[in-house]
């Protein structure tokens, strides 16, 4: 009976909070909203660190609680170099959301992620955020660090693609989120809109070298659950973000990410100098007057490898990725009223190690590049049917020929 009441009550409309921020305004109308337009014409000022709320959600009456989340499923079949391991199908993820709204200006988000069947289960974002002023907001909890913009915005029914970008996943762990405090703020000008994010949380730890990659590989930090209960050096993480957006042009961010890997001390002795770990991104979004919508992200890493580890461990990464997509047909089609028929291309490139080989001067690979063409459906603007074909070259450390993998991918994400 109390699961009933509690279902009956998720389908009322929660009391909107009240808050100085406009768009944030729109945000949590678009939260506490039912089958929403991720895209909205009247939220052209949206920013992708308003991606945390600007979600479908359940909701109920009065009561301060709603739920939400998203599914994505798929089927593929690659090769590499003629090599095939067959035909697979994929549960990829499954997210649960849940939002309280405890005052008008507090409210509490979760967002707990089970991938690969039960393989991994993780709370990706557990924070509470309260408004002080349109410019000075707190939020602390385990909070998604604003590196890049993919980070933020990852949702599988806001993609037409599949996988998830290399550069986004591979240099800057996507997901990456941790323990923290920090402020976050904007601040709003006829067609313009400036915003800020800074928060300290715990690190990365050693195992960005100490891995079974056998390269520098900041996910591997990821595998450290530790990390959402202590800091594995003591010293903070800081993860800065700004971004400015005009309505009808578009947004551009720029972020930094740094601190300290290693543990230099135990007990007061000295294990080794402080070994710093430092990312920047820039991301980058507009919509053509075509309605073509473009989208990407650089990134950059710089990590102290100690000098005892060989040259594959590489002391700079790079990385980046552009998705264009346009839509061919919006409407109604098949029955449904919003429908749209988008054609896509992604193209993406991982550089591991940018350095040279000491002994020769010659530029050491371990890179790979990719080209994703995609066409999908979307019946409803939160639930999406994609195929892609994936063409990636990647390219060992001497720079043999590359070993070339293709596939063709097909599934579906949706919100519920």
């Amino acid at each position: 009976m109390k699961y009933r009441l509690l279902f009956c009550g998720a389908f009322a409309a929660l009391p909107a909070l009240a808050q100085v921020d406009t768009t944030q305004n729109a945000s949590m109308n678009t939260l506490f909203g039912r089958d929403t337009t991720l895209r909205p014409s009247n939220a052209q000022l949206k920013l992708n660190m308003d991606a945390t709320y600007d979600r479908p959600f359940l909701t109920t009456g009065k009561m301060p609680v709603s739920v939400g989340g998203y599914l994505e499923a798929n089927t593929q079949y690659m090769q590499t170099n003629g090599v095939t391991e067959g035909f697979s199908f994929q549960m990829r993820r499954m997210t649960v959301f849940l939002a309280a709204t405890i005052n008008r200006r507090i409210k509490f988000l979760s967002e707990i992620e089970f991938e690969d069947g039960t393989k991994e289960i993780n709370i990706e974002f557990a924070a509470m955020d309260i408004q002080f002023d349109q410019l000075f907001n707190l939020r602390g909890g385990i909070i998604m660090n604003p590196i890049g913009s993919f980070n933020q915005n990852h949702d599988g029914p806001k993609w037409e693609f599949i996988d998830r970008p290399l550069s986004s996943t591979r240099i800057i762990p996507s997901t990456w989120s941790n323990v923290g405090f920090g402020l976050y703020g904007k601040k709003y000008s006829r067609d313009w809109v400036w915003a800020y994010e800074a928060y300290l949380t715990n690190g990365f730890d050693d195992q960005i070298i100490a891995n079974d990659q056998n390269r520098t590989f900041l996910p591997a930090t990821k595998a450290n659950q530790d990390r959402f209960e202590e800091s594995f050096n003591g010293v903070p993480l800081v993860t800065l973000k700004t971004a400015l957006k005009r309505r009808k042009v578009g947004e551009i961010g720029l972020s930094w990410m740094g601190g300290v890997y290693n543990k230099f001390q135990d007990d007061g002795l000295i294990l080794d100098e402080r070994r710093r770990v430092d990312v920047w991104a820039v991301d980058f979004n507009t919509t053509l007057p075509t309605r073509t919508f473009i989208t990407g992200e650089l990134v950059w890493a710089h990590i102290n490898v100690p000098p005892s580890y060989t040259q594959q461990f590489g002391r700079k990464q790079q990385g980046g990725w552009v998705d264009i997509v346009h839509p061919i047909r919006r409407g109604r089609m098949l029955g449904w009223n919003t429908a749209a028929l988008n054609v896509a291309l992604r193209v993406e490139r991982v550089d591991y190690n940018v350095d040279k080989f000491n002994e020769t001067g010659e530029n050491i690979f371990d890179e790979l590049w990719s080209v994703v063409p995609a066409i999908s459906f979307r019946p409803s603007p939160t639930t999406v049917i994609r195929a892609n074909y994936r063409y990636q070259w990647d390219t060992d450390l001497l720079g043999n020929p590359p070993a070339r993998t293709a596939g063709f991918q097909f599934g579906f994400s949706t919100y519920f």
